[in-house]
């Protein structure tokens, strides 16, 4: 077993929150360019995955990491991206062309087959079955499960209940701005974040983390992130999810952002039993939500930003559910990725107050000089 010091417990967080805030723009050869291009166009000494668009380079090395329970220097020489110094690169080579001959193969080019089938977290894929006592257990849950799916309510029961919980379409749609204030709890530090949020989807979020003001932001046509490095501009499958955290009418418009609902037994958290609806949309990334069987309130959502090689997931769990202005928000959540995870707690908050229009437009982003 590989032990992990705290100063690198520390850091990993800290570029988890980093990744947050920045999409973990590790290099200046990463900033994006106004012109779309391609990876190999944008990058030095990309032999898999030429032609894919630049901007799914990083996102698909999170997906690799998070599928492999690794940092980026597992496979890639610290700050020397390009060099194939180390071993482990030229495998992870053999294993993205591996998987995509699968996936073409079998799977009609539809990402079925991914680093994590195999890996599950783990450096080294388990090709032997492991025994466990518990197996018997699972399939008594497995049995559990059926039965309870023949008397679980209908998608509309639960998301109807949900609107009544947090305060009724009425009182939601009275709503036309929100500015929260609170702190980011992160990897041992804390610090100030503000959120200012417009109906129906614009959401700008500031936080003042130690290596500078960290910005991200969604006015309902673009997507952004701003740190010390600069501006990147949001790909297509990081604004679909950006789109879902600026609804602030969310509970009333579920069912016109998504057209599939399914209903499953849900886990317990934090002792609450819940129900667990699955939603799918033509042109929205796919939704698991965990709803509270008794109160009716979101618990948790789970959602998912596309790469070329598999689906990167984002968990919030939402707590602390208080008054504001005839509606019930919650006052506390908890981001988590494959690399760690940080809590956000809401401080004050302020509806249909003004917001500088100003926030909501995106900055220029100055053109990199031609060589």
């Amino acid at each position: 077993m590989t032990l992990i010091s705290p100063q690198q417990l520390g850091r990993r967080a800290l570029l988890f929150v980093f990744s947050f805030f920045a999409l973990l723009l590790l290099c200046a050869s990463a900033q994006e360019q106004p012109a779309p291009k391609t990876a190999a166009q944008q990058f030095k000494n990309i032999q898999v995955l030429k032609d894919i668009p630049a901007d799914q380079v990083i996102p698909t090395m999170q997906f690799i990491a998070g599928a492999l329970g690794v940092d980026c220097e597992y496979c890639h020489v610290e700050h020397a991206n390009d060099k194939d110094d180390k071993k482990e690169k030229q495998t992870a080579r053999k294993m993205i062309e591996m998987e995509l001959a699968i996936n073409k193969s079998h799977f009609k080019n539809e990402i079925e087959v991914t680093c994590y089938t195999c890996h599950r977290g783990s450096r080294h894929p388990v090709g032997t079955p492991i025994l466990s006592v518990n197996a018997a257990k699972m399939t008594e849950r497995e049995h559990h499960e059926i039965s309870a799916q023949e008397s679980l309510p209908t998608a509309d029961q639960i998301l109807d209940k949900y609107l009544a919980a947090v305060g009724g379409a009425d009182a939601l749609h009275k709503i036309k701005t929100r500015v929260q204030k609170g702190t980011v709890d992160a990897a041992g530090q804390q610090y100030p974040i503000e959120i200012y949020s417009e109906a129906p989807e614009k959401r700008l979020s500031i936080s003042h983390p130690s290596f500078g003001e960290s910005v991200t932001a969604f006015n309902g046509q673009a997507g952004w992130l701003t740190t010390p490095r600069g501006v990147h501009p949001m790909n297509a499958s990081e604004r679909q999810s950006a789109r879902i955290d600026a609804q602030i009418y969310f509970p009333a418009q579920i069912r016109e952002l998504y057209q599939e609902f399914k209903v499953h037994p849900g886990e317990t958290i934090d002792g609450r039993a819940t129900f667990l609806v699955t939603a799918k949309g033509a042109s929205t990334p796919p939704l698991r939500l965990f709803f509270d069987q008794q109160s009716g309130l979101l618990l948790r959502l789970i959602r998912y930003t596309e790469t070329p090689l598999g689906s990167n997931p984002l968990e919030v769990d939402y707590a602390d559910y208080r008054d504001a202005g005839g509606l019930k928000i919650p006052y506390q959540w908890t981001l988590t990725r494959t690399n760690g995870t940080f809590t956000i707690r809401v401080n004050s908050v302020q509806q249909n107050v003004p917001i500088d229009e100003k926030l909501f437009v995106m900055p220029q982003i100055p053109e990199t000089p031609h060589p």
